[in-house]
Parts: C-alpha cells; sequence; structure tokens
C-alpha cells in the first residue's frame, strides 16, 4: 500500500464525508493505492455513525473510536500504529487542510528522499488572537529543537515515511513536536512544503489559548527528556554541586570575616544575626537536595526497560 491518511477528529459529523470524498477524488486520479483511518477522539455527534457508514461503502475507509476524549496526540498514537501504508499522512478533519496537497508530499517522501515533510500555512484564515501566540511559538519550537527550517511546527497537514512513524511515541500533547520527536530518533532530513490553508467551514475550533501555554510546557520537558533523559545526574547532580559549592563558599567567607573582626578588634556581630548565613545554609540544602536528586533520577534510568533502547538504521549478521 502506498498512502495511509490518519484522520484524528472530534465532533466533525458535518465535515467527514466531504473530506473523504476530496481524498477519495485526489487518491483516484493518481492512481495511489491508500486507506483512510478516522480516529474518533471521543466524539459526542453522529461522527462515528457517519464513519461507519463511510467503511461500509469503501474498504479504503478504517475508524478507530475512543470511549472518551483523550486528545490528539493519543488519536495519532493509535493511528500511527494501525497504518500500513509506505507514506503515512496526517490531516484535520475540519477541512482547513487540503487534500489536493497529498501528491506532492508523497512525492518529496518517496523521490526527494525526506523523512518528514510539514505544511506551512504561509497565509492563514485566523484571527490575530491566534496568528501572533503561534508565531512566537514556533520561533521558540525552531530555537529548541534546531530544526531551523520549519515555520509552523503545528501544522496538523505532515508527510511522513513508515518507519518514522513506527518509531516514535507520540503521547501527553506532543503532537506539536513530531518533527522534533523524529529528529531525537534519529530521522533528519526534515522539509517544509507551503501548504492552502482554507477557513473553517463548519463548527468551531476545539483548541483555546491554554494551548500555547501547555505548549510551551511540553517543549521544555521535551528539551530536558532529550538532553538529559537517560543521564539527570549530568543536569541535577552538576546544578545541585554548584549550589552546594557557592553555599559552602558563602558560610566560610561568614564565618572568617567573624574572626578577622575578633583579631584586630574590630566591633562584630553575632554569626546567627547575619542573614548571609542562612542563604548560605539554604543554598547548601537546595543543593544537597538537587544532587539527591540525579542520584535518584539515576537508579529509576538503571532500572528502566527503555535504558538501552537505541534507533537502529541497518545490521549485518
Amino acid at each position: 500500500m502506498e498512502i495511509s491518511v490518519v484522520v484524528p477528529l472530534y465532533n466533525e459529523e458535518e465535515s467527514i464525508p466531504e473530506l473523504f470524498q476530496w481524498i477519495e477524488k485526489v487518491m483516484k486520479e493518481h492512481d495511489f493505492t491508500y486507506e483512510v483511518i478516522f480516529v474518533d477522539d471521543g466524539s459526542t455527534d453522529n461522527s462515528w455513525k457517519i464513519i461507519e457508514g463511510l467503511s461500509q461503502k469503501s474498504d479504503n475507509v478504517k475508524g478507530i473510536k475512543f470511549r472518551r476524549n483523550y486528545g490528539k496526540s493519543p488519536a495519532l498514537y493509535h493511528g500511527f500504529l494501525k497504518a500500513q501504508g509506505d507514506v503515512v499522512i496526517t490531516m484535520d478533519a475540519d477541512l482547513q487542510d487540503s487534500p489536493d496537497e497529498i501528491p506532492e508530499l508523497y512525492r518529496m517522501i518517496t523521490q526527494d528522499g525526506y523523512d518528514l515533510v510539514s505544511g506551512w500555512k504561509q497565509k492563514r484564515y485566523d484571527p490575530l488572537s491566534k496568528t501572533i501566540p503561534t508565531k512566537l511559538f514556533n520561533a521558540t519550537a525552531r530555537k529548541v529543537s534546531g530544526i531551523k527550517n520549519l515555520h509552523d511546527f503545528n501544522c496538523g497537514l505532515k508527510a511522513y515515511k513508515k518507519e518514522v512513524v513506527k518509531h516514535i511515541e507520540v503521547y501527553g500533547e506532543m503532537h506539536r513536536y513530531i518533527p522534533y520527536l523524529a529528529k531525537n530518533a534519529g530521522f533528519k532530513k526534515i522539509g517544509e512544503k507551503v501548504v492552502h490553508h482554507q477557513a473553517r467551514k463548519y463548527g468551531k475550533t476545539k483548541f483555546g489559548l491554554d494551548r500555547f501555554v501547555n505548549g510551551y510546557l511540553d517543549l521544555i520537558t521535551l528539551w530536558f527528556l532529550s538532553k538529559f533523559g537517560v543521564k539527570p545526574m549530568h543536569f541535577f547532580g552538576l546544578l545541585g554541586s554548584l549550589m552546594f559549592l557557592l553555599g559552602l563558599i558563602s558560610v566560610i567567607i561568614v564565618g572568617a570575616s567573624k574572626l578577622y573582626a575578633l583579631h584586630h578588634g574590630l566591633p562584630y556581630r553575632l554569626i546567627t544575626d547575619s542573614p548571609y548565613l542562612y542563604l548560605s545554609l539554604t543554598a547548601m540544602i537546595i543543593g544537597t537536595q538537587l544532587f539527591l536528586a540525579g542520584f535518584i533520577g539515576e537508579l529509576v534510568v538503571r532500572n528502566s526497560a527503555e535504558r538501552n533502547k537505541y534507533q537502529i538504521e541497518k545490521e549485518i549478521v
């Protein structure tokens, strides 16, 4: 099979039939062998009934229905597990992503050799309250991830080699950072394609401004895991040692300053009256706690089943 189209959705009953007809038209025009996997993320409308109806009419339609709403990342994860195509395309169900982009995305994967191609909605039909935070978010994501050529990390329209979706784990709300996950897994040929963005035709957006706050927190988490996930002592141990050393030096200075005053007959006050003593002791305590956090982290990693899981591209036996 050449293409798997994975469509996560939540309450999109109006757009599903039109989207599938559009996808079907494009596939037939280019004579692709394909499957469309609709992942119903706990919809409360008639989305699943429509998917069932489409599956009865076409063998190319497959579906997964969650018992409740879990989010886009779990939906993509299960869609990736089920996908059988050599190239996997993801798109949203709200008709803002155009299936007409599929042939070129497929070509860029199969002929240009990209591991992943991400869409870039260069001209958007969203309000400023959404576009401005999006630009700031993407600028931060480029800086942290090191993927300088992507302008729209959160675009739902993406294409992947099958190997990519089978070797990454999308969880929580990490769907925003799939290119970063792919890079960390060793798939470094990541490209971008300007895609057409259409205004939402039915319903209303499922995302609020809280996704930008959560997005930054997830980005920090992903950065930390990629840098120190299997070596937490390198982070906590270093930071803890520096804090402890700073506190120790400060305590010595406080004590030495009193001894100097006593020796030279200068006026002095009790060490316990100095706020610097307590700041120094606090720094030493925090440093010790950070060091112990790193040590406990190393114990956790040592007993993790994932500690020696590495991406092997080729092997001769």
